[in-house]
């Protein structure tokens, strides 16, 4: 069956150009220049993946995807014409995958889309992980978290990082290593690990601002807390 993508532009020539695209690529789309039906279809629906502007004529596209990561992990890819750095940290503190300003190539567009849905289609069958004495269970085979025995959904960026951790406890990976390898290109702004990051401990830690299952290195990066640490 075809992912399903949601397109949530105001711009018609840019929706209908990016609605070619994707279906060009295997793709089936719904659109939208609204964001309160944006929310309505995220919640009906269910996407697969949504592209989502932020300067839309009625619901910001901020309160759009804050509303979408309420109730669900669905990837959100940001398209918009806020070019600041402080604009792009911003959609990534809210929950979004990536971020693409225009104007834009609808053909990288489709790719990066891709490489989301690829990081949230899970990985090759492989062994559950424990972390953090047991109160995290990551299982690779299925794509799911568990924390302290409740099911947790990830974004594919948190996914991505939280498995990359896991892959070598202990060991501190820098943010541009993190971004590469949850994304496998380099990322405009080392900044935005640390939202993903931020994100991710509120769904995984105790206590977020004491975390004891991603740890900052200061002036290196991140990594997992082993059993010493506590």
């Amino acid at each position: 069956m075809a992912q399903t993508v949601l397109i949530v532009e105001d711009e018609l020539k840019i929706r209908e150009l990016l609605r070619s695209y994707f279906e060009r690529a295997g793709y089936a789309v719904l659109t939208t220049e609204s964001g309160a039906e944006a929310i309505m279809i995220a919640a009906s629906a269910a996407p697969d993946l949504i592209v989502l502007d932020l300067r839309l004529p009625d619901v910001p596209g901020e309160t759009v995807a804050a509303e979408v990561r309420r109730a669900s992990a669905t990837p959100i890819l940001v398209l918009t014409a806020k070019a600041g750095e402080d604009d792009r940290i911003r959609g990534l503190e809210l929950g979004a995958d990536d971020y693409v300003t225009k104007p834009f190539s609808p053909r990288e567009v489709v790719l990066r889309a891709g490489a989301i849905l690829r990081r949230s289609g899970g990985s090759a069958p492989g062994s559950r992980t424990s972390l953090g004495g047991g109160e995290i269970v990551i299982d690779e085979e299925r794509h799911a978290v568990e924390v302290r025995s409740t099911p947790v959904e990830l974004t594919p960026t948190e996914w991505g990082i939280l498995t990359a951790l896991a892959t070598t406890p202990g060991r501190v990976y820098s943010r541009i290593e993190l971004l590469n390898r949850v994304r496998g290109y380099e990322f405009a702004s080392e900044r935005a690990v640390d939202s993903h990051v931020k994100n991710l401990r509120r769904k995984i830690e105790v206590d977020p601002h004491v975390p004891t299952i991603i740890l900052t290195v200061l002036g290196a990066g991140y990594r997992l807390g082993l059993a010493r640490d506590h």
